[in-house]
Order: structure tokens, then C-alpha cells, then sequence
């Protein structure tokens, strides 16, 4: 069984280049957690820019 979660984060104008990354980590995380719990596994990631936004497609598998 295999599950698909997308996630997506805008840019700001900032001098922290590394903004995505702060405001994103604990999202994720917290995602990635979650699916755990439930007995997902994480099998793939990916991401895609578009514009001044990313977009994070996770995905998770686990027996049925």
C-alpha cells in the first residue's frame, strides 16, 4: 500500500537564505512522524520548484 503526501512552502523576501529550511523542518518532521505512528514507512522523496514556491512530494509504503 503506498501513500502520497505533498507539502508546500512559499519564499519570503529575507536576507536568511535558509528561511525555507527553518520554517519547513518542523513541518515535515512533525509529517514524517505521524505517518510512523500509523506504520507508514517512508519510501521516496521529491521536490519541485515552481516559482517562489517548493513543493515536496513524500512518499510512504507499508504492508496492507
Amino acid at each position: 500500500k503506498y501513500k502520497l503526501e505533498t507539502a508546500i512552502f512559499y519564499s519570503k523576501v529575507t536576507k536568511d537564505k535558509e528561511h525555507l529550511v527553518k520554517s519547513s523542518e518542523l513541518e515535515l518532521q512533525g509529517l514524517l512522524d505521524r505517518r510512523a505512528e500509523e506504520g507508514w514507512q517512508l519510501a521516496s522523496t521529491d521536490a519541485v520548484n515552481f516559482g517562489s514556491a517548493i513543493y515536496f512530494y513524500i512518499y510512504f509504503e507499508r504492508d496492507a
